[in-house]
């Protein structure tokens, strides 16, 4: 299989700059399965192509169990197209041969990572499970011309009908790493498989290499189930948290007016109330379920009491900002021992939130759906167990007091429910007799005779039994 880059950018040998491939020396680099060549068929100022010819192990690969399993016919194994393709054998060979660019370094000429040239990548051949138009969608929403050449099933029986196979040529002004990045996501999904065992990490590594484009493309979905080997559990993951940041990024532009000094008094409130009840725990090692942008890891890690602080969220660009806010990077040493971040889901059971004095959910039951609630519930109650569970959620009787509230509606569009009082209490008290813990409850914010407070807290204490 082969993938080449050519570009008419002066220089036109700025790509082996970005590649870190001399244009004078054949490259081999060594895979798992096979080989990757790396060559350069034309070289001078006015033009240059790279090319990077992989060399499949057919034979290693049914000793390695690497290769189709044989589910489509009997002979699977040995009759096959994965020698011949472009599949993700070749977008590992991208990420060994490519890691450079991929990874957006160039240390020799750093200011050309960020330039915008004129690129052409031949694919020969691709195998697209859909064929022309899944093709097109996947690629023309990130403003490539597309240039196809489809080959029959067998020339001398042209009544079979085409195949699924293609050469595949893509042209567009941009920069080298975005079309790493879309060929190293994108090639597997055309084929709709993979080579290699598939776990949790893929989707860590899906939305590092889709970041700034996946979140918006119209075949988000597919691309991502395709992506994740078609398995539905790490799929429902993944697109957990792409429609949690695409949520966030609405609300942001909704909320672009200046927020009313009531509400940014009331959620100030929020926080410091669940620190106080944090450090009145004696909790030392805490974990913040939902730590969005990290506002109560500020808090809660100016005290001395605390002696780690664990931040989890689904959104990747929230840790982000948090990392951002905390000043991580600026730390002394011993300082950033004390606090962790990861990315991760409150309905998926995760060994790393195990071993916990405390644990904070502020504000974040309400955005799950209540047919997920269940899975929260068990990863937080059932898994982790930490020795207390803060959990906050507005208190839907107030909303009448929000005039500009309609009836019926929620206080954030991405919120699932929203609860009265004895909702939350009943929800609560069942959940505590089921894992062994005490509830009791506080209100948060200024209270109302009738309505009760804004928000309101459910603090639960793990009963050890002597």
């Amino acid at each position: 299989m082969l993938l080449t880059i050519t570009t008419t950018h002066q220089p036109a040998t700025d790509l082996g700059f970005l590649l870190h491939k001399h244009p004078g020396k054949l490259q081999t680099v060594k895979l798992a399965n096979g080989e990757a060549h790396i060559f350069y068929p034309e070289a001078t100022e006015e033009k240059c192509t790279a090319a990077l010819l992989m060399e499949i192990d057919s034979i290693g690969l049914v000793r390695n169990n690497k290769g189709p399993s044989g589910e489509g016919f009997a002979l699977e194994q040995y009759v096959n197209d994965r020698p011949y393709v472009a599949s993700s054998f070749m977008s590992t060979a991208i990420a060994e041969a490519y890691s450079s660019a991929l990874n957006c370094t160039c240390h020799k000429r750093p200011e050309l990572v960020d330039t915008i040239m004129p690129l052409e990548a031949k694919l020969s051949v691709v195998s697209a499970r859909g064929g022309e138009p899944i093709i097109r969608g996947l690629f023309k929403p990130l403003g490539y011309e597309i240039m196809l050449e489809q080959y029959p099933l067998d020339p001398a029986f042209p009544e079979w009908g085409d195949s699924r196979y293609f050469t595949l040529v893509l042209k567009k002004e941009t920069t080298l790493k975005e079309l790493l990045s879309h060929l190293f996501v994108l090639i597997p999904v055309m084929d709709n498989d993979k080579h290699y065992f598939v776990s949790r990490d893929e989707v860590e590594k899906l939305f590092k290499k889709g970041k700034g484009w996946l979140e918006i493309h119209p075949l988000k979905e597919l691309i991502t189930k395709r992506y994740l080997k078609n398995l539905g559990s790490l799929t429902r993951y993944a697109l957990d948290i792409l429609l949690k940041e695409e949520n966030e990024e609405e609300q942001e532009n909704e909320n672009e007016a200046e927020v009313p000094e009531e509400k940014i008094r009331l959620h100030e409130l929020r926080l410091q109330t669940v620190k106080d009840e944090l450090i009145a725990l004696g909790a030392k090692r805490i974990v913040d379920m939902g730590c969005g942008e990290g506002k109560l890891m500020r808090l809660l890690i100016k005290e001395k009491q605390v002696e780690y602080l664990l931040g989890m969220d689904v959104s990747i660009r929230s840790l982000e900002i948090a990392k951002d806010r905390l000043n991580l990077d600026k730390l002394p040493p011993r300082q950033q021992e004390r606090i962790g971040l990861m990315q991760g889901s409150l309905t998926y059971r995760d060994k790393r939130l195990s071993g916990f004095d405390a644990a904070a959910l502020v504000e974040v039951i309400e955005h799950l759906d209540l047919s997920r609630l269940r899975s929260l519930e068990r990863v937080v109650f059932e898994y982790a167990k930490p020795k207390a569970v803060i959990i906050t959620t507005p208190n839907a009787e107030y909303n009448k007091k929000y005039e500009k509230l309609s009836a019926g509606t929620f206080r954030h569009s991405d919120h699932r429910f929203e609860w009265t009082r004895a909702e939350f209490e009943s929800w609560a008290n069942k959940l505590a007799e089921t894992f062994q813990y005490e509830v009791s409850f506080k209100p948060l914010g200024p209270e109302d005779a009738e309505l009760g407070a804004p928000s309101q807290m459910g603090i639960f204490k793990k009963i050890i039994k002597s």
